[in-house]
């Protein structure tokens, strides 16, 4: 669908670009990202992935917002502490771009419904923070052909990575899960909100 003329106006930064274009903000109006965690990483690449006009967003999250969070999950306020995130999220994101339509999936990701909430995506962004989920997100898009856009905080440090259909995936680069206790939590061993701002945003780009 050609763009509106508030759409030029709110999208010109990225028409200037010859790699995207109009053509190009027309596709990522007509795409669809799903966003597995609505916390350090995906808070950040949701807002992001909102302002760039990703048509449709969804976001899997069943948790609350904790005081805790509110150091480096950037969509949430103290005012909120206590409500579902995705409940929270949604709105927001829907605020910061009308042209994007949220789906909020205020459920945990397991294997009886992954496979129902990934299908119809175009590309998932894993911002999840514990080993059985990621192995089940990657393992899911690997059998529907989904593009996974990874990444993972702690302490100082995180990494992200695209794995694309056709290439190596994320338990061909890791195959067995590390054995339990041996890698600490974000929850037991800190991390730097701004680290996972810069992995979240890393992982945003990977998807457009």
């Amino acid at each position: 669908m050609p763009l509106n003329e508030a759409q030029i106006d709110r999208y010109a930064r990225h028409i200037l670009l010859p790699e995207v274009g109009g053509a190009g903000q027309e596709k990522l109006l007509g795409s669809k990202v799903l966003i597995v965690g609505a916390g350090g990483l995906g808070s950040p690449a949701a807002l992001y992935l909102a302002a760039a006009g990703v048509g449709t967003l969804g976001l899997v999250d069943f948790d609350a917002v904790e005081a805790s969070n509110l150091q480096r999950q950037i969509l949430f306020t103290a005012q909120e502490v206590g409500r579902p995130k995705a409940e929270v999220a949604a709105p927001k994101l829907r605020a910061l771009n009308p042209d994007v339509q949220v789906v909020a999936h205020q459920q945990k990701l397991v294997e009886d419904n992954a496979e129902a909430l990934l299908d119809g995506y175009d590309l998932v962004l894993d911002g999840s923070d514990n080993f059985p989920t990621r192995y089940l997100v990657n393992d899911v898009c690997v059998r529907l052909g989904l593009p996974n856009a990874f990444g993972s905080v702690l302490g100082f440090e995180g990494q992200a990575a695209l794995f694309v259909p056709g290439g190596p995936c994320y338990r061909c680069v890791f195959p067995q899960a590390p054995p339990e206790g041996a890698v600490p939590s974000c929850a037991e061993a800190g991390v730097v909100g701004m680290v996972a701002g810069r992995v979240g945003a890393v992982q945003a780009a990977e998807a457009l």
